[in-house]
């Protein structure tokens, strides 16, 4: 079953590449591939990714944070919402002082002003066998912005659509990405499975830690409300 997963994925994304050389890019630090014009326009406006964000030591310094509390607990092989598979999670309101100053940095590069963000972060692990499906995150527990630091691996991000238009982007250790409009809203997000590939490359994501930062359920773009 992993293997069938496996090779149906490597086709898809090799299919992906035949479509849309004319729209595979590196511009605003992004490399990616999108099968449609339309796919990569909404991507370009809904997506933004800062690159080396953090440095080695400063992932170093929140992993010692959070792993040891990670670390007790097993991976569950999936999630209440069947979204995530073999992953394991937690909430965190506080940090010591030095992961405090990167935490308050991330909040001030994404967001407008301190009451947007939610108080609590989100940190989600994910085994290296791990993957997450095809989603949109709920209006009712986040509002118009979604962000996440990446630790210890690269991975392989899709914004679907629909099976005509959508997009394959690298996300890469140590970068902040933040997804917006339709992006947000209207594109299904998820976490390619081990070994993904994109513009001819084969990714092999290890464990991976996501830091995630979201706007309340209060801040929701108009245009995406009702």
């Amino acid at each position: 079953m992993y293997l069938a997963r496996r090779c149906s994925q490597k086709k898809q994304s090799q299919k992906l590449l035949k479509l849309c050389l004319s729209h595979c890019s590196s511009s605003k630090n992004l490399i990616y591939a999108s099968s449609s014009k339309l796919a990569e326009v909404h991507l370009q406006q809904g997506f933004d990714l800062t690159t080396d964000f953090i440095t080695e030591k400063e992932e170093e310094t929140i992993l010692h944070e959070i792993n040891h509390k990670l670390m007790r607990r097993k991976y569950n092989a999936g999630h209440w919402d069947g979204a995530i598979v073999s992953y394991r999670e937690m909430e965190k309101m506080d940090w010591n002082p030095a992961n405090s100053a990167i935490m308050k940095r991330f909040e001030k590069h994404v967001f407008k002003s301190e009451e947007e963000c939610l108080s609590a972060t989100h940190v989600l692990d994910l085994h290296e066998d791990g993957y997450i499906k095809p989603h949109i995150d709920s209006i009712k527990f986040c509002g118009a912005t979604v962000s996440g630091l990446s630790i210890l691996s690269d991975a392989v991000m899709r914004f679907k659509l629909d099976e005509n238009n959508y997009s394959d982007v690298l996300i890469p250790r140590f970068s902040v990405y933040t997804m917006s409009n339709d992006i947000r809203y209207k594109y299904t997000h998820e976490i390619l499975p081990n070994i993904a590939s994109i513009s001819g490359r084969d990714v092999k994501r290890t464990r991976r830690i996501t830091v995630m930062k979201r706007s309340n359920e209060s801040c929701h773009n108009p245009i995406y409300s009702e």
